[in-house]
């Protein structure tokens, strides 16, 4: 069966150049447009290979999956079952929440809200500067140096996810020679947007990467570049604050057995999660276990910097928790995506963040993150966190597991019996992890002896002995303060 496609009609500002237009037998382009999916495609719900989209309020923004070994079988998620029983009671019986969820899913659907498109541009003499902009009164200082990432003059092309104050924005970044003594040979520009949420602004990386070489060829061309922003600008409250950047926990809770909404995927078409887990090998399960803790990450990079951006969203997924109520009390997981010098001010007051930059300056700043990620060398100068940096024997476990249901993944796919994927499979692999860790700790909790054993730690999927550091931080991170630990897990 065919996919729906989140493809639409292109628009008046949608100018496709001769060269790119597609032929009548070709797929049409992607564009973003207002015929977009209204509720999720349902030949894939009953795959169970699926699932929405997570928010970062209650877990970071980002798509959740279904387990490569269970293809035809809906994954157990226990937190989201007595939710949805109650919702059962009120809508008929099993047969009818499909259509239920997807009711639900539909009234959430995020909407597009462009609230500015830019053009920002490199001036010989006076460095980044913001060349033109929609609206005219919005405060766009620093976004110059957020477009144009520092050392972007080594690298073609580039895209930047980065956020600005409450907003997250997208940039596409073009370098192209010229014959001009003025421009020193070369002239660099970068077109970019800002919205409420970073969800959605995938759909848009087409029409960026095309106004950029527009920008570059016929300087001051701004006419499609208004009409988008007419077409797509955001009707916010007046205070411009309250929006969704997330499925609500109690949809995308009751929706994980069913399909995923496409326009939930960051980096579609292509998947960014298994290159993520193929980049950091079993180094994987550590950043697993920092992300959990809410810790401060910082991955160094040079130019390009668009796949980096897709580390850092990939690190957020790595932290999703579908318990309701769980990590409410803790900080919020907050992506920044690329930041600069310019960052720093508001980097001290984080308590929580994932970002990626290209200024190595900031490995000296070590106030200002917990862990520097460089390469696949994962490095703290926390004497409380270094210990962390150690795979346990239940981590290579696991890790080994990941691997071994990735191979049956591709083995299905190979004989045509999945149409999940391996970004499905590794999200949600680490989505169950961290539900089956919250679930031991709450009957843990509640019953009559609270105390924390080998054996409870074990059915966390823990070591009891190689873990007990990260479990003795995790409960402590997360509130944990009735529980107590047996003193078998003291012993090392």
């Amino acid at each position: 069966m065919m996919e729906r496609s989140d493809r639409a009609p292109l628009l008046d500002w949608e100018e496709v150049p001769p060269a790119e237009k597609p032929d009548e037998t070709a797929a049409p382009p992607t564009a973003p447009g207002n015929d977009r999916l209204s509720s999720p495609p349902s030949n894939r719900g009953s795959s169970g290979c699926a699932a929405p989209g997570f928010g970062w309020s209650s877990g970071p923004g980002g798509p959740t999956t279904s387990r490569s070994d269970a293809c035809n079988t809906t994954p157990a998620i226990p937190c989201t079952q007595e939710g949805r029983d109650k919702d059962v009671e009120h809508h008929g019986d099993l047969g009818s929440t499909d259509a239920f969820v997807e009711d639900r899913m539909v009234k959430w659907e995020e909407k597009d809200q462009i609230v500015s498109v830019f053009v920002v541009t490199f001036n010989t003499r006076t460095g980044n500067m913001l060349e033109w902009c929609l609206p005219k009164d919005i405060d766009l200082d620093g976004v110059e140096f957020k477009a144009i990432a520092s050392g972007s003059h080594r690298v073609t092309t580039d895209f930047i996810y980065f956020r600005k104050g409450s907003y997250f924005g997208l940039a596409c970044f073009a370098n192209m020679p010229v014959e001009s003594t003025a421009e020193r040979g070369a002239r660099m520009k970068s077109v970019g947007i800002l919205s409420p949420s970073y969800t959605l602004l995938y759909r848009y990386m087409s029409f960026l990467e095309h106004q950029v070489r527009l920008q570059l060829q016929s300087p001051g061309h701004y006419s499609p570049l208004e009409a988008f922003y007419e077409d797509k600008r955001a009707l916010l409250p007046p205070s411009g604050e309250a929006v969704v950047t997330g499925c609500p926990a109690n949809v995308w809770g009751a929706a994980i057995n069913h399909s995923m909404h496409p326009e939930m995927k960051i980096t579609h078409p292509a998947g960014c999660m298994s290159q993520f887990i193929r980049f950091f090998g079993e180094q994987i399960m550590v950043l697993w276990k920092l992300a959990l803790l809410r810790r401060r990450i910082l991955i160094f990079s040079p130019p390009p910097v668009g796949v980096v951006c897709y580390r850092v969203y990939c690190c957020c997924c790595l932290a999703n928790i579908s318990i309701p109520g769980i990590g409410v009390a803790v900080p919020e997981f907050r992506p920044f995506f690329y930041i600069n010098v310019a960052d720093i001010g508001a980097l001290e007051n984080e308590l929580s963040y994932v970002a990626c930059t290209t200024e190595k300056i900031f490995e000296e700043k070590k106030d200002l993150y917990d862990v520097y990620v460089d390469n696949q060398n994962v490095k703290t100068c926390r004497d409380g966190l270094k210990p962390l940096l150690r795979l346990s024997a239940a981590d290579r476990e696991k890790y080994r597991k990941l691997t071994e249901q990735r191979q049956m993944l591709l083995y299905s796919q190979e004989n045509g019996d999945c149409v999940s994927s391996e970004e499905d499979l590794f999200i949600l692999f680490f989505l169950e992890q961290n539900n089956r860790i919250f679930q031991a700790l709450g009957e843990v909790a509640g019953s009559p002896d609270p105390t924390l054993t080998q054996e409870s730690v074990r059915a966390m999927g823990l070591d009891p002995h190689g873990d007990r550091l990260f479990l003795l931080h995790l409960l402590e991170v997360y509130g944990y303060d009735t529980l107590l630990v047996s003193e078998q897990l003291c012993c090392s």
